[in-house]
């Protein structure tokens, strides 16, 4: 095989193999970044005709809480590869009632609430560049997502802003009612700064958000949320992203890209 992909894809809490059970031949590739090593070692494999590299963002045991994820090397690593597409799957709770657990939400806006407490750009000088992501999300990759959803009949809310915090912790409930009654739709700790770094690497991200529970102050009466739920349902929902993905991998265009994500760094 050669070491090379197309399309990448960062798997979230609960979705640590992607190649492992499709009986499908696969490589797996240890890769050093100037930022370190990544979250674990990448496996790369052929689908649908297509070069197709995953890396579990937690490690496959889940070592790394969202605020010490490598994220830095685990975007170097893909892009070294050659990646061009990078779809992001990640556990999320709902701060809106019509958002429901079970439920996958296609995001078009991201709020950054970790308060620059992790490594979050390549632009360390001297060279400074300012990029533009104000739609940070490709356009592209989100209707193929969109798109694939609704083809095997998956409830997708097809936009939604995701709010970004810390961790390792939930939120209270004051907080999640502040989050709420800014009209935002989910909550999540680990897209950012993810999918900013897949943009200034001129990559295109897109995030596939499976919603596990209702987050903290949604309903004054909803119980506490639990680690161990999240992954619960989150293994639930594995057998819907699987489709969703292979879906997408079927109808992503590797030869061309209609979207400006690739030029993001050089019209800064």
């Amino acid at each position: 095989m050669q070491n090379k992909a197309d399309i990448g894809i960062i798997g979230g809490s609960g979705f640590y193999g992607f190649f492992e059970d499709t009986g499908l031949p696969y490589e797996t590739l240890a890769i050093n970044t100037p930022y370190g090593a990544p979250s674990d070692k990448i496996t790369v494999g052929e689908i649908e005709g297509k070069r197709v590299a995953f890396l579990p963002r937690h490690g496959k045991d889940h070592r790394f809480p969202p605020h010490l994820v490598n994220y830095r090397a685990n975007v170097w690593a893909m892009h070294e590869l050659g990646v061009t597409r990078v779809i992001s799957p990640c556990a999320a709770g709902s701060l809106q009632k019509h958002i429901k657990p079970g439920d996958v939400v296609v995001c078009d806006q991201i709020v950054d609430w970790t308060f620059g407490g992790r490594p979050s750009t390549y632009v360390e000088g001297p060279k400074v560049i300012h990029p533009s992501v104000a739609d940070t999300y490709c356009p592209e990759l989100r209707k193929i997502a969109i798109d694939s959803a609704k083809k095997h009949n998956i409830e997708v809310h097809e936009t939604g802003t995701i709010v970004i915090i810390n961790g390792p912790r939930f939120t209270t409930k004051a907080e999640s009612q502040f989050f709420t009654n800014q009209g935002w739709g989910v909550i999540n700790m680990s897209q950012y700064p993810e999918v900013y770094l897949v943009r200034e690497m001129d990559m295109c991200p897109v995030t596939i958000a499976l919603i596990t529970d209702y987050d903290a102050g949604l309903v004054g009466d909803v119980p506490a949320v639990t680690h161990q739920e999240v992954l619960k349902t989150f293994s639930e929902n594995n057998k819907k992203l699987l489709v969703i993905l292979k879906e997408m991998i079927k109808n992503i265009p590797v030869e061309r890209r209609a979207c400006e994500c690739e030029k993001t760094m050089h019209t800064s």
